[in-house]
């Protein structure tokens, strides 16, 4: 008795905590408990993802008696490998483990038919389970969450840490014989929550209309953004294709890839905004200085840049509307490399912008003492650059907000489960130009919607004012401007004197029309049109009835599927290209065809117009890509250009309409 006891003083002093250890490992199997991850909701608390209750399957080796049966049971409800499951439990029985998971956040209808078989050693228990209510709405936003909550994308993806809360644990407590005869476990703390800057009414209105522009254009993709200039929420941000969050995996990469701050394009004349900011904030030009085009070409630094159509002697105002690439250059040269160089940092292109959300880009900006001697040719209309599609909404944002830049970011703040705010939003900002020369600015981005290349970007009853882009795609193969793949572009923003929104739309190899002003321009308006009265913007101009011709031009450039069915050509033995023209409305029956242009040729020829309605001559220009200016009402009684001028796509026309006595 002597010896026994000695032994057990031994035994409960010196090996106490050894012996308690091994006592804890066999009598206890422990596993974590996921927490419930925090919500996601929009700017009106509406919700975008949250976490739901579902069932999640675990056995108890030691209690299954036979293992091959038990596993063909579940291997036919779960969809799994029968033998692979039965290796599993048959590992797990003779290694006495008393838990092993079999399938975890099921849906409900696997969950039922489980419990169905009601199998001994197979238990219930309750895990959350990320949802995502509405689909692929917002979803390169949200991102999505792995099987272990993990967020693998979007906010999810940044603000892990913040929603993921504090696990808990799952104990089991077994006899000696490893068989479990009590659970328990310590509660996981729920993680804090998500208020996003982005609209769910804006973020659907912006998708349904890009997704609609990529189908019409056969593009590869598209981007769109909804901007507030003067706090720099982002009120929508949208990516076609796009995926559902909520089976994330049966996505491709591509589609998960946010084009919005990953796709870096050069961004063509949008760009050219930089330029004639710099030159007006140093005093070396005014709107209305003339500047000579000089008939659509230019040498620098040996290398011969021509303009879409030859001008002459512009103000700085007309040459920003109709996109010359001569006076863009002109003002780059003004301004020098070191200046354009600033100008280009401080708008915040070669850097991130900072915004919450995983894979951004700086894009592509060398140091202005690595440029050649035609560089600032080719930087000052958009090219030898990359950007994201952000970073040129955050720049049209600076002019929109009178010259100041505020960092975009698309979450407003974080809450803690109680509801008490745990941290705001703090958006960097500072002053790029005055605020007298964003006002300038403004005013000449108007007249590109009113006079200029985005006249298909007009709004019903507010003004507007932007940026058109068309920028050839650089061809893997041959490392050079392709001829046929584009990127097309326009970013504005409206009302003009105080704006509220700032929208960029980027549509990325369309096929057939391409330019900025075709393709992208219509899809602003449509995006703004639906966004202003929503956010309770009140109109700045009298909405009344256009005139006849500008409603049908504005048809014809938001009607791509149209324009482009209508464009289809029809090659003759003869070489001739002839297009089909619509009957005149004065009931006179088919007119036939009319001859435009030679096979082979590029150059157009201007048809006669005199005698034909309003409709018609809206319908024929858009087949030409013609500029129409439309007056009047009634039938055409006279043009400019006449009939059999050599014209270009893009050219204005001028049209005069009458009605006879």
């Amino acid at each position: 008795m002597v010896i026994a006891g000695l032994r057990l003083v031994y035994l409960q002093t010196s090996q106490h905590e050894w012996l308690s250890r091994r006592a804890r490992a066999q009598q206890l199997d422990s596993e974590p408990l996921s927490p419930v991850r925090g919500l996601i909701v929009d700017r009106q608390g509406r919700e975008l993802a949250r976490s739901v209750d579902c069932d999640s399957f675990f056995a108890v080796p030691t209690e299954i008696e036979n293992v091959d049966e038990t596993a063909a049971r579940l291997a036919s409800v779960l969809k799994t490998d029968g033998t692979a499951l039965a290796s599993r439990l048959k590992g797990a029985k003779e290694a006495h483990r008393g838990f092993l998971w079999l399938a975890r956040k099921l849906d409900e209808a696997q969950s039922q038919a489980v419990s169905e078989l009601k199998i001994k050693g197979v238990y219930a228990m309750q895990e959350p389970k990320r949802r995502y209510p509405n689909g692929t709405l917002a979803a390169h936003v949200l991102g999505f969450v792995g099987l272990d909550d993990k967020g693998l994308g979007g906010v999810e993806q940044i603000y892990n840490a913040s929603l993921v809360g504090d696990a808990g644990k799952l104990l089991l407590e077994g006899d000696a014989r490893r068989k479990s005869y009590e659970s328990f476990g310590v509660e996981p703390k729920p993680g804090q929550s998500l208020v996003l800057t982005i609209d769910q009414t804006v973020q659907y209105l912006t998708e349904q209309s890009l997704a609609s522009a990529v189908e019409r254009a056969h593009a590869k993709s598209g981007t769109a953004i909804v901007l507030d200039p003067h706090t720099g929420e982002i009120l929508a941000l949208a990516n076609a294709p796009a995926f559902n969050p909520n089976d994330a995996g049966r996505a491709g990469a591509d589609a998960r890839l946010n084009q919005a701050l990953q796709n870096i394009y050069e961004p063509g004349s949008t760009f050219k905004v930089v330029a004639y900011s710099g030159v007006l904030e140093e005093g070396l030009g005014k709107p209305d200085d003339r500047v000579d085009c000089q008939m659509g070409s230019i040498t620098i630094a040996g290398r011969v840049v021509h303009d879409h159509s030859p001008y002459g002697t512009l103000t700085l105002t007309e040459a920003l509307a109709k996109s010359s690439n001569v006076a863009a250059i002109k003002m780059g040269l003004r301004l020098g490399n070191e200046r354009m160089y600033r100008y280009i940092r401080n708008f915040g292109f070669g850097a991130k912008t900072g915004v919450e959300l995983p894979g951004e880009t700086a894009g592509l900006l060398r140091p202005f003492e690595r440029w050649q001697p035609s560089s600032i040719g080719s930087i000052a209309i958009g090219q030898e650059i990359g950007v994201t599609p952000l970073q040129v909404a955050a720049t049209y944002g600076t002019v929109a907000n009178d010259g100041v830049r505020i960092a975009p970011h698309i979450v407003r703040e974080i809450r803690n489960d109680d509801g008490t705010v745990a941290r705001g939003a703090q958006a960097e900002s500072h002053r790029v130009v005055s605020a007298d020369t964003a006002r300038k600015i403004r005013g000449m981005l108007e007249s590109v919607t009113t006079k200029g290349t985005a006249r298909a970007a007009r709004l019903e009853g507010y003004t507007a004012a932007g940026k058109t882009g068309t920028a050839q795609k650089i061809d893997p193969k041959t490392r050079t401007y392709s001829a046929t793949k584009y990127v097309a572009s326009f970013v504005g923003f409206a009302p003009v004197e105080n704006p509220s929104v700032v929208i960029i739309v980027v549509v990325d190899e369309p096929v057939g029309a391409h330019h900025g002003g075709d393709v992208a321009a219509p899809v602003f308006a449509e995006i703004a049109d639906q966004v202003l009265p929503y956010l309770n913007v009140m109109p700045d101009e009298e909405i009344k009835a256009p005139a006849p011709g500008e409603r049908l031009l504005a048809q014809a450039a938001r009607s791509q599927a149209e324009a482009e069915a209508a464009r289809a050509r029809e090659v003759e033995s003869d070489g001739q290209v002839k297009l089909p023209v619509v009957a005149k409305s004065v009931g006179e029956g088919d007119m036939g065809e009319i001859v435009y242009a030679t096979a082979g040729e590029r150059s157009l020829l201007m048809p006669d117009l005199r005698g034909r309605s309003v409709r018609d001559v809206a319908l024929i220009c858009a087949q030409l890509g013609l500029e129409l200016e439309a007056r009047g009402e009634g039938l055409a009684v006279r043009q400019s250009p006449a009939v059999g001028t050599n014209v270009e796509a893009g050219q204005t026309v001028r049209i005069e309409f009458g009605r006879s006595d």
